[in-house]
């Protein structure tokens, strides 16, 4: 065998063998693109497309922490000042259907307060479609009528329940009328009572839920608002009515609850008021005279004093001779950050007694 039969047989060999072994070759995958996160701006800011689906995705939340003064729901309280802090998230989704955006809104919330740990609130958690609402919010008799003005002690003076579960309808006609009803959460469970037995609070095997109706209409700068709840386990309830006017240099409202029987609390004229306040000094309970009596009024106004400084202030009496007075001032050195310093005085009759109490809380919102 010559050389170049040699050298040609050989190069055939390695050829062969190559072939072979090509065969368990690794292979790099190609890469899969990549999908930049879109902005979704039909349902407002913030939103984004959650990758790979048509639905739209907002995260927020908030920081807080104040330190409060006194107690203005309990005229017995003995502590000085405490500190709170709180943080918060909210999770906001929203996807076109044909019956209209499909939405839902969680908030959860975490709370600190002078070095213990209050726990975790599931605050909101609720879907939305085509008017319908179901799930856990707060109730309908507070979030249609508007909450008793710009303030944090907004409901010394009790303006009705929040944080349950309902099923709720909302209605609005694009011209200015709307309207509510909702079936709202009832507790069906072991029969308990408060204040002295004039709140009952829950009864067994209860089936009935609470209902919440309401009517409004817009035009310009005024709004009127009316809305009823029922009781079914106290099987009474209560009516609001509220005026708004907007004029621009500041803003106003006026708000009257008529509760069925002033003997009684229930679920929409019931009080947030320590037992203390209705409390006589021989420690006999009135028990209603902690809420409303017959009826409840709420005023205030709100005042922008430039895009950075805005002052508020609130007043509410009752049937019972309680009578509460608040005023702030919100100061947003920055967007987004907020400084509010807040005070306020509540008078009780029965008990002839006055509290004062401030806060001063820093807020930082996302």
């Amino acid at each position: 065998m010559n050389i170049k039969s040699l050298l040609i047989g050989s190069a055939a060999a390695l050829c062969v063998v190559s072939g072979a072994h090509a065969a368990d070759a690794i292979v790099a995958a190609e890469p899969e693109p990549l999908e930049y996160v879109r902005i979704c701006d039909a349902f407002g800011a913030g939103y984004f497309f959650i990758p790979g689906t048509e639905t739209c995705l907002r995260v927020g939340g908030k920081v807080r922490t104040e330190g409060q003064w006194k107690d203005p729901y309990n005229r017995a309280s003995n502590f000085g000042t405490k500190w709170h802090t709180r943080a918060e998230l909210n999770l906001n989704t929203a996807t076109d259907t044909e019956y209209g955006p499909l939405k839902t809104e969680t908030i959860v919330r975490w709370d600190w307060n002078d070095g213990g740990s209050t726990g975790t609130n599931l605050l909101w958690a609720y879907i939305t479609l085509g008017g319908f609402s179901v799930g856990k919010t707060d109730s309908q008799y507070n979030q249609f009528i508007g909450y008793a003005g710009d303030v944090i002690q907004d409901d010394v003076i009790y303006d009705g329940p929040y944080e349950l579960n309902q099923l709720t309808y909302n209605y609005d006609s694009g011209t200015g009328f709307t309207g509510v009803i909702s079936l709202e959460d009832s507790n069906s469970g072991t029969t308990t009572s408060a204040y002295g037995g004039s709140w009952q609070l829950s009864k067994s095997d209860h089936y009935a839920p609470n209902v919440v109706a309401g009517l409004g209409y817009k035009a310009g700068a005024w709004q009127f608002r009316v809305v009823g709840g029922y009781d079914s386990i106290v099987e009474e309830g209560a009516i609001k009515a509220r005026i708004d006017a907007d004029f621009g240099v500041f803003s106003a409202f006026l708000m009257g609850g008529w509760n069925t029987d002033g003997d009684k609390l229930n679920q929409y004229a019931g009080s947030n008021q320590n037992v203390s306040a209705c409390t006589t000094s021989d420690g006999v309970v009135h028990g209603a005279d902690c809420g409303w009596g017959d009826w409840a009024v709420w005023g205030g106004v709100g005042v922008p004093i430039n895009d950075k400084l805005k002052w508020n202030l609130q007043l509410a009496y009752t049937d019972s001779k309680i009578f509460e007075a608040t005023t702030n001032v919100k100061f947003n050195p920055v967007k987004n950050l907020l400084i509010e310093p807040e005070f306020t005085y509540v008078h009780y009759d029965l008990p002839s007694d006055d509290t004062f109490s401030g806060i001063l809380r820093f807020e930082r919102t996302f």
